[in-house]
């Protein structure tokens, strides 16, 4: 059985906001969170993806502010969906 993760963050304004945890990828020694949004159901195509990072035994999800870090995972990304569809 597949159990579903739910992460909560909070945002800028302080509110909560759950997500689904749909994989984790490592990309150049460090690890990304594939999140789907709790309140966007109906819009499935929408994934957020966030820099995993290690503190304690706590994981933290950073939002990537670096555009150019953020398209190379999400294209590293998209390469292994494609991968997984050959």
């Amino acid at each position: 059985m597949n159990e579903q993760q739910i992460i909560e963050t909070i945002d800028e304004q302080g509110n909560t906001i759950r997500f689904e945890l749909v994989d984790v990828v490592e990309f150049e020694d460090q690890e990304y969170a594939l999140l789907f949004p709790e309140e966007n159901k109906e819009n499935e195509d929408e994934l957020v993806l966030m820099r995993l990072m290690k503190d304690g035994e706590d994981y933290l999800f950073e939002t990537i502010d670096n555009e150019d870090e953020f398209e190379k995972v999400a294209q590293y990304i998209e390469s292994l969906d494609d991968e997984d569809e050959e």
